[in-house]
């Protein structure tokens, strides 16, 4: 009886829409990478879609008690997997509001924020996302939906303002939330990284 009950805490709503999740980024790249042809609109409407319903697993779980150990990383992996993939590919686009080393900043980032996060989890701490990484997650996925805009609409603009000068802006903020948010994560992880003599 033991193993359905394990099968059960795997294959709940929450994990599954993770996985949906998952499949759509890998249909995203695929777009953004041109199989088929240059297709922005759709690259724009698939990730819009898959930033959007990041909240819709963790509300389930948490509004109908399935909180699983599997979607406390997964949910967060599958999130990195869009966002990182996603602002790589857009990166090396010629013209892009998305820089190179943008992408690189926020992989390591992700990275150095994942090796804390597995540690303090392993050491039974919280480490829920404060205010500053829900903003850069914010700004991350603005910046890149502003990008795929702007190739979609390139002409677009707003009293002046272009939609890719608005990716720019957006870019930066992106950036600098997104180094604030993973200092803010090694000063909490302090002492567990202290190092006994």
């Amino acid at each position: 009886m033991t193993q359905p009950a394990a099968l059960d805490r795997i294959w709940t709503v929450p994990n599954v829409i993770s996985l949906a999740r998952l499949v759509l980024a890998i249909i995203l790249f695929a777009v953004i990478e041109g199989v088929g042809g240059e297709l922005p609109l759709a690259a724009l409407i698939l990730f819009v879609v898959a930033a959007a319903t990041d909240w819709v697993d963790g509300w389930y779980a948490r509004r109908y008690g399935q909180v699983s150990r599997l979607g406390r990383i997964f949910d967060p992996l599958v999130d990195k997997v869009i966002v990182c993939g996603t602002f790589v590919l857009l990166a090396d686009r010629t013209g892009s509001a998305l820089l190179p080393w943008m992408a690189v900043v926020i992989v390591v980032r992700e990275l150095v924020v994942t090796a804390i996060r597995a540690e303090m989890e392993r050491a039974g701490r919280d480490f829920s996302a404060g205010l500053m990484g829900k903003l850069k997650m914010v700004f991350q996925c603005v910046a890149i939906a502003l990008e795929l805009g702007s190739r979609t609409w390139p002409e677009l603009a707003v009293s002046g303002v272009t939609i890719h000068l608005a990716a720019v802006g957006v870019a930066w903020l992106a950036v600098v939330t997104t180094i604030s948010s993973g200092v803010d994560y090694i000063v909490a992880a302090r002492p567990l990284l202290r190092v006994d003599t």
